[in-house]
C-alpha cells in the first residue's frame, strides 16, 4: 500500500524497525519537500515488498557500477519520473536513504546519491570508498551525503 509522506507532520509509518526511525523519516521528509517545493511532486513511497521493480533496478546499477550490495533491510522504494528524470528511491532499515537519479536524455546528469540519518554509522559496503558532506536540515538533523556518477545505460 502507497504512503504520500507529509513533510509538514513527520511520522515513521513503514520505518517503524529501524534503530533510526525518527531520524530516518525526517530524511524522508525531507526528500518530500525537495520534490514538492522543486517540481509540485507528492512524494509517495511503497513497502519494499511490493517493489520489486525498483528494488531489482537499484541493486543492479550498484552491482555493476561499483560492486555494492547492501546487507540492510530495504523498508521502502519510491519511484517517478519528473521532467524527463527518473527517480527513485531505497529507505533501508539500517538509516540509509539511497537515490538513483537518471535524465533520460542526458547521460552527464545521472548519479546514485546516499544519504545517512542522523545516528547511524557509515555503512561497513561505503566504509573508505566515499567522502561525505555534512548538510544540516529541520526536519533531519544532520544529513551525512555522498554520491557517484553512473557511466553505464540502464
Amino acid at each position: 500500500m502507497s504512503y504520500i509522506v507529509d513533510f509538514k507532520n513527520v511520522s515513521t509509518v513503514g520505518l517503524e524497525s529501524s534503530p533510526v526511525a525518527a531520524a530516518l523519516a525526517g530524511l524522508r521528509a525531507n526528500e518530500a519537500r525537495y520534490f514538492m517545493n522543486k517540481y509540485k511532486h507528492e512524494f509517495t513511497v511503497v513497502p519494499a515488498g511490493e517493489s520489486q521493480d525498483t528494488l531489482d533496478y537499484v541493486t543492479r546499477i550498484l552491482k555493476e557500477e561499483r560492486d555494492i550490495e547492501f546487507a540492510a533491510k530495504p523498508l521502502e522504494t519510491s519511484a517517478f519520473e519528473v521532467e524527463n528524470i527518473r527517480f527513485s528511491y531505497v529507505f533501508y532499515e539500517d538509516g540509509l536513504g539511497l537515490n538513483v537519479m537518471y535524465t533520460v536524455d542526458d547521460p552527464k546528469k545521472r548519479a546514485v546519491g546516499f544519504k545517512l540519518s542522523e545516528g547511524m554509522e557509515v555503512p561497513a559496503e561505503l566504509e573508505g570508498k566515499f567522502k561525505f558532506a555534512r548538510q544540516k536540515s529541520k526536519l533531519a538533523g544532520t544529513i551525512r551525503g555522498s554520491f557517484f556518477v553512473i557511466k553505464r545505460e540502464y
